[in-house]
């Protein structure tokens, strides 16, 4: 069948989960020959999408700035979408006000039509991603005004936050561009004012989350000893929620934590997944305690062996359904860690509050298990001091300008650091 030059790739909301045949093919063969990501990418898209679910004005701009997006990532640049940055940002937006005029639409039709014998659904070789507009039956000259370039770009933040929660990517390209932009001065397109530092939590903050999941651990170990150290390997590690979790081809275990007989030093290895590279991470003398702990915890020996499978965070009740149904000596799902976590902060967010900290109780319970990575390496790089090569390696940054993203200083630290300054630091020796 005839197809339209953009394939429109997210159906209504009554449709978009039960996908289409003719989209899915699509993807399937960009994934196969082009772009391995593009599946994942799109799949994520459509979850994406679906909690738009409750604003159909919403679902109906993000799917149609999606679309228009991912065809010139998959079919304009050839680019995986975690390959994007600031720059390509910029390539996207030139593409969006000079599009190629055969991808240029005067009326309005819908992305996918029904044929009416079949019921099946297929999209609409009339659609076409960009809006021109025509006076007295004359074609005008394609113009994007402001307000709807920032609305595209403000869409596409909003998305990479999203890609950065289910860690996907580990940065925001659409938010760089707009903070570079001659749009930076408008706030009502800045994710933060103050260096985009919301996502770590600060000292306080994660003063009150140790505090709590402490508490907890003592108060109810059956049910939060393993919260415990599952917070303590995530901020001392730079754990990815997908990298601490049971899902399809990955179940973490004992035998990760691994130990050089010659150097006597202790580190944690995480295999590839998507959200990076495979890495081995450094784990400090207090980790290390932690791990004590919990195996004693679980009648453990203190220290895993090499070949050890036990489940790196286990259950406290068998498995209901899935693949680990009946089994209670299985690690926890991302869905089920997620929660545990969110319990936590939440917690922690309450006792803030009652201590009269009120701003940052409302911006603790903004912030989830993702957050929890970016606080370790933010701490560790101003807080710990440690060199930001090292932290590089061990969140599995490619580059070290991703990581010097999360050197942070405040005004007033600025100021105190400032008082001390001299012309000549060996003035007056002789």
């Amino acid at each position: 069948m005839q197809l339209p030059p953009v394939i429109p790739l997210f159906d209504s909301i009554d449709f978009i989960q039960l996908g289409n045949p003719l989209v899915n093919q699509h993807i399937t063969q960009l994934s196969l020959t082009k772009l391995d990501e593009a599946g994942l990418v799109f799949e994520l898209a459509t979850d994406w999408l679906f909690e738009q679910k409750h604003n159909e004005n919403n679902y109906k701009a993000y799917r149609s700035e999606l679309t228009t997006f991912l065809h010139w990532c998959f079919d304009v640049a050839g680019l995986n979408v975690s390959g994007i940055g600031r720059k390509e940002i910029g390539l996207y937006v030139d593409y969006c006000q000079h599009p190629p005029q055969e991808l240029i639409g005067y009326f309005n039709v819908a992305q996918f039509k029904q044929d009416k014998q079949s019921g099946e659904r297929s999209p609409n070789p009339a659609w076409l991603p960009f809006r021109g507009s025509k006076t007295d039956g004359k074609t005008n000259p394609y113009v994007l005004s402001d307000s709807a370039l920032k609305t595209k770009v403000a869409i596409l933040s909003s998305f990479f936050s999203y890609l950065m929660g289910e860690d996907y990517c580990e940065r925001n390209p659409a938010q760089m561009w707009l903070n570079k932009s001659r749009f930076s001065s408008n706030r009502k397109f800045r994710l933060n004012s103050d260096d985009d530092n919301q996502l770590a939590f600060t000292e306080l903050q994660w003063s009150y989350i140790m505090a709590t999941v402490e508490k907890l651990a003592k108060e109810q170990p059956d049910l939060h000893q393993r919260s415990l150290f599952l917070i303590k390997l995530i901020y001392s590690c730079y754990l990815r929620v997908s990298e601490v979790s049971a899902r399809a081809g990955y179940s973490p275990v004992m035998s990760q934590f691994k130990h050089n007989s010659q150097t006597g030093i202790w580190r944690f290895h995480i295999p590839k997944s998507k959200g990076g590279k495979s890495r081995s991470v450094a784990i400090s003398k207090a980790l290390l305690a932690a791990l004590v702990d919990y195996r004693r915890y679980l009648k453990l020996s203190d220290y895993p062996s090499a070949t050890e499978r036990h489940p790196l965070i286990v259950r406290q009740k068998a498995a209901g359904r899935g693949r680990d149904a009946g089994m209670i000596n299985a690690n926890l799902g991302i869905r089920q860690i997620r929660e545990e976590v969110d319990k936590i902060i939440e917690n922690a967010a309450n006792s803030i509050e009652r201590d009269g900290f009120m701003s940052d109780a409302e911006q603790m319970r903004s912030l989830s298990i993702h957050n929890i990575r970016h606080t370790g390496i933010t701490h560790d790089i101003n807080i710990n001091g440690r060199p930001l090569s090292h932290v590089q390696a061990d969140a599995g940054h490619e580059s070290i300008d991703t990581t010097s993203q999360y050197l942070h200083t405040s005004q007033i630290e600025r100021h105190e650091s400032a008082q001390n300054k001299s012309f000549d630091r060996l003035q007056g020796i002789e």
